[in-house]
């Protein structure tokens, strides 16, 4: 017995809703940089937004994409966080709480996530990009 597919528009309206959902993602995490939000949203925020039930919402993500909304958030977050450990001096502290988190909160979930507490990350990090430019400057002075 086949299995029965999905109408066009039903399949159409899925991947539509899943990139709204992106997209308005995308726009809090940069309000929420900008400093124009203080809040992270919630799926049921987003869904409010897009005028459907969270559950529908959930539903959809994990249908069109096989993972559920919060690996988004999650990874965007991650994302974020990495860019700002390495790219600016900002304390941590800081860093954690434009992302709404408690600092001791946003340690865990860094470290769970990367595997290494964000000072670790950040460290290791510069020490690379440190090693990169002393070699940079060796390649330069042999040739």
């Amino acid at each position: 017995m086949a299995s029965p597919t999905l109408p066009k528009k039903i399949a159409a309206r899925q991947h539509e809703i899943t990139a709204d959902f992106l997209r308005i993602l995308d726009r809090h995490l940069a309000d929420l940089l900008a400093g124009r939000v203080l809040d992270m949203y919630e799926i049921r925020d987003v869904a409010d937004e897009m005028n459907i039930h969270p559950t529908h919402l959930s539903n959809t993500i994990r249908l069109t994409t096989g993972y559920a909304p919060c690996y988004f958030f999650e990874h965007k977050i991650m994302d974020i966080a990495r860019n700002l450990l390495t790219t600016t001096r900002q304390p941590i502290a800081e860093i954690a709480r434009t992302l709404t988190y408690d600092p001791s909160n946003f340690t865990k979930f860094f470290k769970h996530f990367q595997g290494s507490t964000p000072k670790q990350y950040r460290e290791d990090v510069w020490a690379q990009q440190r090693e990169a430019d002393e070699h940079e400057k060796t390649e330069l002075l042999t040739v």
